[in-house]
């Protein structure tokens, strides 16, 4: 018996009718970064909506969303950039992203179980590693974004360097802490002791940095202000856009490396002038924040060591303050040196979180 043969309209009748049965494609869901139900925190360039750059430590965006998957869409400045993702809150498993150089986009959940699902992505790197633009983001066939999480009660701004980026953070103890991949600012003392409190943290940081010297050309009175964190640049942040309640200034542990120990800035500043220099920019942030409770803290590297002279010139440009300006709103506190060398450890930052969110749950009542 010989066997039927298929014409070629047959055929396509018969792909078509498969085609049929399966039902219609899969699409996926774009949603654009200038979404009104995604959720920005910290200093991020808006000036082109659909294309937020991320440049600070700690950046986040957060989103509510229902869906079996999500993908991220980034683009990276140099391909030296770090990420956390969290996934429906789960705190102790991040997903670590390494991001590319240029446009990319990361697939980071799947499977996911029917109903509603969150995610938090936040920049673990600083301005050192480059600059991100935020694509957007992609949602399985169906998935839509919810109305966003709120926004913690409280705000607090830090002021710092490597300490206050969570540099080596997540290195070993006994091995380097210099690597991009081991700093992670989520887990620094503060952003720790930020969401101890219930607060909203900006973080204005750079490893490396000083009040009257840095590592690098620029320092801390240069850098402030500046909208991107990529280096010494002309960008301005609108100070008006966001207004903390509180103000952690963690500085001067480098310009006790570069001038106390190093030598480097010649004519070498006096103790007064040591005094006078933290006690200006002090000033600068008590007029961009006449209301804001300030807290001068130091440590807790070597600057804070027993002996050191850098806790006096703090505690000595707040009692001027003080009696100068009658600023009542400005205190000290003081993170000490245990003795080891490197950048504190994820640790060490639980145990400074702990005791900078008690300073200021008596300082301020919350």
């Amino acid at each position: 018996m010989k066997k039927p043969i298929r014409t070629r309209a047959s055929a396509l009748a018969m792909i078509l009718a498969g085609l049929l049965a399966a039902g219609p494609a899969l699409a996926e869901v774009e949603i654009a970064p200038d979404n009104g139900k995604l959720l920005y925190t910290g200093r991020i360039d808006f000036s082109r909506p659909a294309a937020p750059v991320l440049s600070w430590p700690g950046t986040q965006i957060a989103a509510n969303f229902t869906g079996s998957s999500l993908a991220i869409e980034l683009d990276d400045q140099n391909g030296q950039n770090y990420f956390n993702v969290f996934i429906d809150g789960e705190q102790k498993a991040p997903l670590v992203l390494q991001a590319e150089k240029g446009v990319k986009r990361y697939q980071v959940a799947q499977g996911l179980a029917p109903g509603a699902h969150s995610f938090l992505l936040t920049k673990r790197t600083e301005g050192a590693e480059g600059a991100t633009v935020f694509r957007g983001l992609a949602l399985a066939d169906g998935g839509a974004l919810l109305p966003p999480p709120s926004r913690p009660k409280h705000r607090i701004e830090f002021f710092g360097d490597s300490i206050t980026s969570g540099a080596g953070n997540e290195a070993p103890f006994n091995g380097r802490d210099d690597l991009p991949a081991d700093k992670n600012s989520y887990m620094a003392y503060a952003q720790i002791a930020a969401r101890q409190l219930g607060a909203e943290a900006h973080v204005t940081s750079q490893g490396g940095i000083g009040v009257m010297i840095s590592w690098f050309p620029f320092t801390m009175p240069d850098f402030y202000d500046q909208l991107s964190a990529v280096g010494d640049n002309d960008s301005r942040w609108d100070f008006s856009r966001w207004t903390p309640e509180v103000v952690v200034i963690n500085l001067m542990q480098n310009d006790s490396w570069l001038i106390g120990r190093d030598h480097k800035l010649q004519p070498e500043p006096d103790e007064n002038a040591r005094i006078e220099a933290y006690r200006t920019f002090v000033r600068r942030i008590r007029q961009l924040y006449p209301k804001a409770y300030i807290v001068c803290a130091l440590g807790s590297m070597d600057a804070t060591r027993p002996g050191s002279p850098w806790p006096g010139y703090v505690m000595a440009a707040v009692e001027r303050m003080r009696k100068d300006d009658g600023d009542k709103r400005i205190d000290t506190l003081f993170f000490e040196f245990t003795g080891y060398g490197q950048h504190p450890r994820v640790r060490q930052h639980q145990e400074n979180a702990a005791k900078l969110a008690a300073f200021i749950r008596a300082r301020m009542g919350w």
